[in-house]
Order: structure tokens, then sequence, then C-alpha cells
């Protein structure tokens, strides 16, 4: 791709939203959504042929109580410091289900458990971490939110009317610590994020270094940054890359102003994208079918103002400083070895500056590597949940195909 021809579509994109071209719009939404929104997001919906070997794999991966991101638990709202209102769910511990029993001395409060608080990343959901949701279902008490303007949560309030201000990473760290005011008040944390949800952390601890020190007691960060993202081609050559630097930020305003133009365009034309959706989400070839109409869905359900709106918040982001807060927590760094929206070797570099943390390049691994290698996301965030005591070392919470638990 030369530079003329990016710049040529990035001009385009600009151009179709400013004239209400909607199809145009569409096009152009689609295309920036895969590039500006990270492809956090881009999963396409395959129009192919499955072999019986491929469909035999797809149901030993399927939830056994139904379709992905079905799984719900107790729900919950905590309000951000400017009144967004947040939405989460809490899975409770199964007194049945092994975990480690805690012992109680007469006339005191039973200890409160752990609870590991799951943050998802850019354009998706909390069921985004389905697979580990199934896994770990009434193993532990878990957490799982929508970060504002995503899934259930509200649109975040202060990004809205007259006086609208940028969102930034550090509303989404305040709004981490509300979500763990309201939904696990006491007892030990275990801190999960994937991409803008690591990064999410990443600006609690440097706001809230003393609830780390206290509470935390292991973190893991998936396939994430702790800054230099403006730095990333995304796969791109060099002369293509300077050309959507130069132009994205004026297409991203002019897409959101035409949301809904551009949304009826997003629709229309989602299929000629398949392929360039694909290839900045997953990095293997036989991804399961239903694991990207899933995300897929995941994405779409993204409006193109909320992908205009967070965008800049990236380009901006600059944590390294503050995962010095978890030197003496226990870490898990993972990431894809293909993964073209936060590289691996942004996962080195957190790792790094954390040299205790485990570091796991998983192989063939994309982006969304919690979704194209469940197992070994699953497994090695189980190994961590173990270490810091919050599950048994013989917890089933095996392999993928058998993760998956019945029962909603």
């Amino acid at each position: 791709m030369s530079e003329t021809s990016t710049g040529d579509a990035v001009a385009a994109a600009a151009t179709a939203a400013a004239t209400g071209n909607w199809r145009r719009a569409g096009i152009a939404g689609a295309a920036i959504g895969v590039i500006a929104a990270g492809a956090a997001a881009g999963v396409a919906l395959e129009r192919m042929t499955v072999g019986r070997g491929m469909r035999q794999k797809a149901r030993l991966a399927l939830d056994a109580s139904g379709p992905y991101g079905a799984l719900r638990g107790m729900p919950g709202k905590a309000l951000g410091d400017d009144g967004t209102e947040l939405y989460y769910e809490a899975d409770e511990v199964d007194p049945d289900a092994g975990a480690p029993r805690r012992r109680r001395l007469f006339g005191r409060k039973a200890p409160a458990p752990v609870t590991v608080v799951f943050s998802h990343g850019y354009c998706l959901s909390q069921d985004s971490w389905h697979f580990q949701r199934a896994a770990l279902r009434g193993l532990v008490r878990a957490v799982y939110w929508d970060q504002r303007s995503h899934g259930r949560s509200a649109r975040g309030a202060s990004q809205s009317g007259p006086d609208a201000v940028p969102v930034s990473i550090d509303q989404l760290g305040r709004d981490l610590k509300a979500v763990i005011d309201a939904a696990a008040p006491e007892g030990p944390l275990v801190l999960v994020g994937h991409s803008m949800g690591g990064m999410t952390i990443m600006a609690l601890a440097e706001q809230f270094p003393e609830l780390v020190r206290e509470r935390v007691v292991g973190v893991a960060m998936v396939g994430t940054s702790s800054g230099k993202l403006g730095e990333v081609n995304y796969g791109l050559p060099l002369a293509g890359v300077n050309a959507v630097r130069r132009g994205l930020p004026g297409v991203l305003k002019a897409l959101g102003s035409q949301a809904e133009l551009v949304e009826r365009g997003r629709r229309a034309t989602a299929d000629l994208f398949a392929g360039l959706i694909k290839r900045y989400s997953f990095s293997s070839k036989d991804v399961d079918p239903a694991v990207a109409r899933f995300a897929e869905r995941l994405i779409e359900s993204t409006p193109i103002d909320v992908v205009a709106e967070f965008y800049p918040a990236f380009v901006e982001h600059d944590k390294a400083e503050s995962l010095a807060v978890f030197l003496e927590v226990p870490a898990l760094v993972l990431a894809g070895d293909k993964d073209l929206v936060t590289p691996s070797s942004h996962s080195e570099a957190i790792a790094d500056l954390l040299p205790d943390s485990e570091l796991v390049i998983v192989p063939d691994g994309g982006h969304l590597v919690m979704l194209e290698h469940p197992e070994a996301v699953t497994d090695r965030l189980a190994d961590l949940l173990a270490r810091v005591g919050a599950v048994p070392a013989p917890a089933n919470v095996g392999p993928y195909g058998s993760t998956a638990q019945p029962g909603g």
C-alpha cells in the first residue's frame, strides 16, 4: 500500500462522512474501525464451508449451556466519578465446586474471598472473557464489568453535552476503582485486563497505589501496552502508516459526527472487510467460525462515535512508570506472537519492568488471544490464581474444549 493510496483512502473517508454518502461512509467506517479501533476489535464472520473436523472442534469448544456470551452473573451498578453508570456482574463461589475452605475462628467474621476483576478491551464487552468465565465459574469469586460506553454500561456522562471532555485512560482507571468499591469493597483482589483493560489497571495503580499495595495479590495483563502505541504500524508499510497517522484523527472526527449514516453503512458493507478485519484479530487460519461470529457481534455493538471518542486516549497513553506499583505482586504478562494491534514486544517491555513476572508469548496468536487460544490463556491464568491461593491447585480449570461448564 503506497502512501498516496493510503492518504487518498483517509481523505475519501472524511469526504464520505461529511457529504452524507452513507455507503462510502460505511466502508470508510469499517476500514477505520479496523485500524483506529485497533481492530481490538476486528473479527470477521467467516463465509466458508467448514469441514467435518472443524465442526467437531467447534462443538467441543462451545459452551454446554448455550451460545457464547450467554453466561450471566448477579448484576450490579457502580457510579463513575462523573455519574456514569457502570454495569458489572459477579459470579460467586460454589461451595461444592472445590474452592479452598476458609477457616473461621469462633466469634470472628469469615475472611472475604479473593475476587478476580476482569477488565475488557476496546470495542468489546465483559462477554469477551467467555471461555475464562466458563472455566472459573463457581471456583472463584469473579467480577466482570463493561467499560463506559461499552456493553451494558451507560455512555460516558462527561463525554456528553456541551461541556464534553475527551475520555482518558485515567478516567477508566477511576471507573475501575468505582467498580471495585461497589462489587468488591473488601478482601484480596486479582486484576485481569485485556488490551484497554490492561491499560485501565495501570491507570488504577498510578492513581490508587495504596489500593494495590494493600489488596492486590495478583495481576494479569493480556495483549496490552504501557505506552508508545503511536509507533505501532499495524502491519502496514511505513509510508502507509505515516499517511494514516496524519489523517486518522480528522477522519474519526468526521465519521463520529455522522454516526447514524456510518452505522447503516457498516452494516451494509460488513462482508467486504471480512478478511481485513480477521487479520487484525486472529492469527490462526482455523479459528472457530462460531467464535468469529461471536466476536463480530461484540464489535458491531460499539457505535462509531464511541470508536472515535476513545481513539485519542490510546495515542496519549503512557503508564510505564505505574508498573512499579506491581513489583511485589505476582504477575502474568501474556500476548499473541502475531498481535498486530498491541505487538508482543509491548508485553515484553512490560515484563522487563516487572522482572519477576511470568511472560507468556502464545504461538500463532493474534490480538484476541483469549478467544483464539482460550486454553493457553485459561491455563496460565489458573496457574496465577493457584499461586496466590484464589483457587486450589487441582481445580478443574483444564484445557480448551473442557473448560465450559453447564449452567448459565
